[in-house]
């Protein structure tokens, strides 16, 4: 317990899934989290559910792909807490499209939330982490911005984009002495919403869990809570000496 007490945090897609874990955990470890999504009904539950466990948070509806609701959402955080010493983009999407089958539409759909929405996150969170000279920016990514899957297209050409932009604003702030520190994230299969919404979009839902259940050594799909530990991690303290890194928690996917 404790291992982000004091801190402030931002979690944006804390409705469900990946950061719905992340917000509750941060909440357990002494974090006070605004959880940011489009959902507001859940959102709002996730809040409830943190608070009624002794936690502090507050619930922000925030569209990450748009500028002017990031300035709003950041002047929120400010407003009640003052401060941000954590950021979490992990809100996205996943469209299931080859190539050939992806549309424009589609694709810069994708970009927009899952690339632009980390892009103007990290602009942000930046801009007022520099104000208090330190934090930590965690960005989720995937195994899909380290290898590629043909019928992610969009959704590799994002999570890849958000790999090596991670690097780039991570060297950007350490050259530039903010102590800001910046990483990324790479989960391999993870039961979510999301997750079950792809394998039904294959076509053959229970093929596809019994198929790419396999691809990963350790013989099953992860949980929310393997990738809530891995921020927790990069949140806390432990991780000083760690910034433009990739942490990839995949049950051994990307070893073979």
């Amino acid at each position: 317990m404790g291992r982000v007490d004091g801190k402030v945090a931002l979690v944006t897609g804390a409705a469900m899934g990946l950061g719905q874990a992340t917000a509750e955990l941060l909440a357990r470890e002494g974090a006070k989290v605004m959880v940011s999504d489009i959902n507001e009904e859940q959102g709002r539950a996730v809040v409830k559910r943190i608070t009624e466990n002794g936690g502090t948070a507050n619930f922000y509806r925030h569209d990450v792909g748009e500028p002017d609701q990031w300035d709003a959402t950041i002047a929120e955080v400010k407003r009640l807490y003052g401060r941000l010493d954590i950021l979490v983009n992990n809100a996205g999407i996943c469209v299931a499209a080859n190539i050939e089958d992806t549309t424009l539409e589609d694709w810069r759909w994708t970009m927009k939330i899952n690339l632009d929405g980390v892009f103007l996150g990290t602009k942000a969170g930046v801009k007022l982490m520099k104000e208090t000279r330190g934090g930590s920016i965690i960005n989720l990514s995937s195994i899909d911005g380290i290898i590629g899957e043909s019928p992610l297209a969009a959704y590799c050409a994002s999570k890849g984009g958000v790999r090596l932009l991670t690097k780039a604003a991570a060297l950007h702030c350490a050259q530039a002495g903010y102590k800001i520190r910046i990483n990324s994230i790479h989960p391999g299969y993870i039961h979510t919403p999301q997750h079950e919404k792809y394998l039904r979009d294959l076509g053959d839902y229970q093929g596809e869990w019994d198929r790419k259940a396999k691809l990963h050594p350790l013989g099953h799909f992860g949980k929310p809570i393997d990738i809530a530990n891995a921020v927790l991690f990069l949140a806390s303290d432990e991780s000083s000496f760690m910034t433009g890194s990739e942490m990839v928690v995949d049950g051994g996917y990307t070893a073979q």
